[in-house]
């Protein structure tokens, strides 16, 4: 696996990724009705669709959701999940180049994913399968670094074991660089308290989801967990512990491309 190929980083990682990785909150379907229009006739493209976390709410509600998924298995993964809904249409494809058809789509959404895409291939792609009045939700969980003494230490942790940690957490993009790639339309935004509590073996789980933190085999593997086990030793309150993130929703509608004809 390449650490460079962002559709290959996660290949030994999925078990983790399905038992570990957070949902979204509740909130957000209302959001997105309320603002942005959202009903159960709306054609959803969830681009790096992953395990299938965020096309499981859209699948749920309702919508017609294609799964746009390049690494095998996380996509098999998210098969594995929907795959008994009708409403659910799992592709291998990309971002920047997704086969689906000119205007079809009503909302591309991207859960924990849009910092891997190469942006400036990403948004004329997403212009042209979204039907003119079409959105482009934009959504990340976001650990929260250190409001928590749990919190601050499991971030000295990533800081000092993940082999590429900084690089990835830099890729996120700000507000601004959202604007930027909305524009000219206007960036919406809106925010979610979300958690997460782990026992032991949760936050085992949790930490080997992350794509730049060493496996075992890994000269580092050994001392990152023991690191890990006096974390939770010193922070658990009744084996458990607890994760806290803001989810952060980007939101807007670029202007649709022109079609050639």
């Amino acid at each position: 696996m390449s650490q460079n190929d962002p559709t290959s980083r996660f290949s030994d990682r999925v078990a983790e990724y399905v038992q570990c990785r957070p949902s979204y909150p509740p909130a957000l379907l209302p959001l997105l009705e309320r603002e942005c229009g959202l009903s159960s006739s709306s054609d959803v493209a969830d681009i790096g669709s992953g395990t299938g976390i965020l096309s499981k709410i859209f699948v749920e509600n309702g919508n017609s959701l294609f799964a746009i998924e390049p690494n095998a298995a996380m996509r098999a993964a998210g098969e594995a999940l929907l795959i008994g809904f009708p409403n659910f249409h799992s592709r291998s494809a990309t971002a920047e180049n997704t086969g689906l058809p000119d205007g079809s789509i009503d909302f591309v959404v991207a859960g924990q994913a849009f910092h891997w895409f190469d942006a400036a291939l990403a948004l004329p792609e997403f212009q042209r399968i979204l039907r003119p009045g079409g959105w482009i939700i934009l959504i990340w969980n976001e650990r929260r670094l250190d409001a928590t003494p749990f919190l601050a230490a499991f971030e000295r942790l990533l800081r000092r074991w993940g082999s590429d940690y900084d690089k990835v957490a830099a890729s996120y993009k700000s507000s601004e660089k959202l604007a930027e790639f909305l524009h000219p339309g206007a960036l919406r935004t809106a925010s979610f308290p979300n958690r997460q509590q782990f026992n032991w073996e949760g936050l085992r789980g949790r930490l080997l989801s992350a794509s730049y933190v060493p496996r075992s085999g890994d000269p580092n593997y050994a001392p990152m967990m023991a690191e890990l086990d006096r974390i939770f030793e010193e922070h658990q309150k009744n084996g458990l512990v607890e994760m806290e993130y803001d989810c952060r929703v980007y939101y807007g509608q670029p202007r649709v491309a022109k079609s050639d004809t």
